[in-house]
């Protein structure tokens, strides 16, 4: 079961590829693809559950003795991230939906397929792992927060809190809970161990079934989406780029090891798209923009994650000295 795992992992980004475009055709030629609007929130909430039920939810204490790499991850994601997306989007028209789009996924960490890209690329993948549990809570508390600040006057008319908090107890709470409590019983009982390690099989399968459904409703409407998804494209290329470039500078100058430091950059590079897909469709009149605006960003995310495995092992290493120093009081 580990090995199809294993392969389901290392192969996903082809699998997803394979669901965008089998997606693209199908809403293309199906004119009843925005039947499957329908489906969009259950499958969301498989992949949530599924997805959470591989964080280690019980692991967040265990994170958080290393402090120097949380502390460096935290201010990556929470501090310099949203002063690098507010920076992009100011190149964008002044457009509410559209810079909501791109802030609402930019400024929310990944927590899934980032811990096996870095694994991939020679970072020290249990240590994001462990860290999971909190990157998640605090993009929860911070990015309503973030919205209000950067959109101002025009959050409030976009992100309406009724439904907001509706999408996030049911599509993103509800699963947390679940999946911890499972996790809990699992630990506990044979058989429920062994059902979580079939349901860890699902992720990747999850996760394409959720961008088949999103893509195909999507693409009918695709002419009133598609200005919008084109204009974020470069920002999100942009952001590609910079983001693991200057995560990798504050783990160098946090003086973690190169592994520790590979992580951070990775953390800045992949964003929480898919996650944040519940709160997107919450926003009145969201459809086809909002996800069609989200959606491409994981599409950039997934090519730049192929050139990032193959990049950032590469990175230099922090100053031998800086290490040994900072290593006896961290």
């Amino acid at each position: 079961m580990s090995g199809l795992r294993h392969t389901l992992e290392s192969h996903q980004v082809a699998i997803y590829f394979a669901a965008v475009v089998a997606a693209a055709l199908a809403g293309f030629f199906m004119h009843g693809a925005t039947a499957l609007e329908a489906a969009i929130n259950p499958a969301l909430a498989v992949m949530l559950f599924v997805t959470f039920l591989q964080v280690p939810l019980a692991d967040l204490g265990r994170a958080l003795v290393r402090m120097r790499f949380v502390a460096a991850l935290l201010f990556a994601n929470f501090i310099m991230v949203p002063g690098l997306a507010l920076t992009l989007v100011q190149f964008l028209p002044p457009d509410p939906m559209l810079r909501l789009g791109v802030l609402i996924v930019l400024l929310a960490p990944c927590i899934d397929y980032v811990v096996t890209f870095s694994h991939i690329g020679r970072a020290d993948a249990r240590l994001l792992l462990a860290s999971t549990p909190a990157l998640l809570l605090l993009q929860m508390l911070l990015l309503p927060l973030y919205l209000g600040l950067f959109l101002g006057d025009d959050a409030a008319g976009l992100v309406q809190a009724g439904p907001f908090l509706h999408a996030f107890v049911w599509l993103i709470a509800g699963p947390l809970v679940l999946a911890g409590i499972f996790q809990t019983l699992a630990a506990r009982s044979a058989g429920l161990a062994r059902v979580s390690a079939g349901l860890s099989l699902l992720p990747v399968p999850a996760t394409a079934i959720v961008l088949f459904v999103v893509i195909a409703s999507v693409t009918p409407q695709l002419g009133l989406a598609l200005d919008g998804a084109l204009r974020a494209l470069p920002l999100y290329v942009a952001y590609a780029v910079i983001a693991p470039l200057l995560g990798w500078g504050i783990a160098w100058l946090a003086g973690l090891e190169a592994p520790a430091g590979r992580a951070i950059a990775f953390s800045a590079g992949t964003r929480n798209s898919l996650v944040v897909l519940p709160l997107a469709f919450a926003v009145p009149g969201a459809v086809p923009v909002l996800p069609a605006v989200i959606v491409m960003q994981t599409l950039v995310e997934l090519v730049a994650s192929l050139v990032y495995i193959r990049v950032i092992p590469k990175l230099g290493r922090p100053d031998p000295e800086t290490i040994s120093i900072t290593s006896k009081t961290g």
